[in-house]
């Protein structure tokens, strides 16, 4: 139904000369979205306490609501050509006064966890890059087609969403930054099996990924989406304010993944996501508190960056390399008997510098890594990279690992990415740590406690160098460069 309008705004965002990339194109119609989306939820507010006899407080004043400045109608519900603002008068209004008093919000707010201090911060982290109040008038008029006033609506728009985050990863060199493959997502949340009542936790949100599916798992159940499952039946009400508030967690450092990630759950069902703007790394484990502590965490930190002397003066793992950085950060965070499920390179398993070493050391003895499973190479699209996802326990040491080599029988690519069947057997056989040609049980007793060599060796085939892809070769080429400008980022921030 929505799918042609999403379509139309991406045809005027192209004429736009500030919109060049992807990016651009769900920076923007984020923006627009989450307004609408605003409206919609305020609008069907007051009608909820007009049929009780009660007033309701907008939380946005009259003059920059989206019925008041976007889309404003005539008495019998048309579109008011009339009094619409467009041109240079629309640039204006938005640049020079609604973005300033949305901005405001931020400082408004009671607290970080409302949809005010949301709007104060999405609105400080973004900006219109519209130049010609035409193009934003379409654009506008187009966002005004769309409707969040039935959970079936908002179902659809958030398949569309999760498209556009998607075709964003996709793009650029930064794709595993912003999309983890949701096949990969959903198996890794059917391992770990959430519960209605615990506390999910992503520390490198980017899209919010994580956090969308795991709601969808928890909301609709394993298969609900696929059976049509979509008003939560099975749940009670007071489940659903579980859901709402006090389920989901998570953190992003940079702007437009935040804002993005927010834009995401709320397109998913979560009213006010509670996602902080924050550099995860910055926090020392020290400090940490039983309170703190989650029962689930589901990531795909970033990799490849490295981390300032500041930084990692907060681990006792020092390390430049974030993602073991973040590694530290999860398993600080989890609870006794909590669950995890973490993406991260391969080359974790086998580095043999001391801090990956000590890593590996301390995770086997803190946490139960009863489970890797090896993605090929091609599962993150625009990240040449091969990885794993490790899945651990904390609270007892590890006694023996079940690996799990993935292969769908092709070459993985933008044309034939990664889907659900391929996952099918993993997840079905996790279930009992089954053995099979793909998978295999390590005694820990058989590591050498030096190395403590993780490396993935299927003891099922022989070791043969298998052909590569060169759209892989590309992505390596491309992800290479990506970390060299970090390096030189961090080199100059230095300086």
């Amino acid at each position: 139904m929505f799918e042609q309008t999403f379509r139309n705004i991406d045809d005027v965002l192209w004429k736009e000369a500030g919109c060049a990339t992807e990016l651009d194109y769900t920076e923007q119609t984020s923006w627009m979205l989450f307004l609408k989306y605003l409206d919609d939820l305020e609008y069907e507010r007051a009608q909820e306490a007009d049929l009780v006899g009660k007033s309701y407080q907008f939380i946005i004043d009259e003059p920059y609501r989206w019925s008041a400045w976007a889309a404003p109608k005539t008495p019998d519900g048309q579109f008011n050509h009339d009094t619409a603002l467009t041109g240079a008068d629309l640039i204006g209004f938005v640049n020079s006064k609604l973005f300033p008093y949305l901005q405001g919000f931020r400082d408004r707010a009671t607290g970080p966890d409302t949809i005010e201090y949301k709007i104060g911060e999405i609105f400080s982290e973004i900006r219109n890059k519209f130049a010609s109040g035409y193009s934003l008038r379409d654009a506008l008029e187009l966002i005004d087609g769309l409707s969040f006033r039935s959970q079936k609506e908002k179902h659809e728009l958030s398949h569309l969403y999760e498209a556009k985050i998607r075709n964003m990863g996709n793009a650029g060199r930064n794709g595993g930054e912003y999309y983890t493959p949701r096949p990969l997502i959903r198996a890794m949340i059917q391992v770990i099996r959430p519960r209605i009542g615990e506390r999910i936790y992503d520390a490198a949100a980017g899209s919010a990924g994580f956090l969308c599916e795991a709601h969808d798992y928890l909301r609709y159940g394993p298969d609900g989406q696929a059976e049509g499952k979509l008003d939560g039946s099975h749940l009670s009400t007071s489940d659903l304010e579980i859901l709402q508030t006090r389920t989901f967690y998570a953190k992003e450092k940079k702007s437009l993944p935040y804002v993005i990630g927010i834009m995401n759950m709320i397109l998913h069902g979560i009213e006010a996501p509670n996602v902080v703007h924050t550099n995860s790394l910055t926090e020392n484990l020290s400090d940490i508190q039983e309170k703190d502590r989650f029962d689930v965490i589901l990531a795909n930190p970033p990799f490849g960056g490295k981390e300032r002397k500041e930084v990692q003066q907060n681990f006792p793992i020092k390390t430049g390399e974030t993602a073991f950085l973040f590694l530290q950060h999860f398993i600080k965070y989890l609870k006794a008997g909590g669950r995890a499920a973490i993406v991260i390179k391969n080359t974790f398993l086998s580095n043999s510098d001391n801090a990956s070493r000590a890593l590996r050391k301390e995770l086997l003895q803190s946490c139960n890594l009863h489970t890797i499973l090896d993605c090929p190479g091609g599962t993150f699209l625009g990240a040449g990279v091969k990885t794993v996802v490790l899945f651990f326990e904390k609270g007892a040491p590890t006694r023996t690992i079940w690996y799990y080599q993935l292969d769908p029988g092709r070459s993985l690519g933008k044309t034939n990415p990664l889907n659900d069947n391929d996952l099918k057997d993993f997840v079905a056989r996790q279930g009992g740590f089954e053995d099979s040609e793909n998978s295999w049980t390590v005694d820990v007793k058989d590591i050498d406690p030096d190395s403590v060599d993780l490396s993935v060796k299927n003891p099922n085939k022989a070791e043969a160098a298998p052909l590569r892809d060169p759209e892989v070769i590309i992505n390596e080429i491309e992800t290479l460069d990506r970390e060299s400008e970090e390096i030189l980022e961090g080199i100059r921030g230095m300086l």
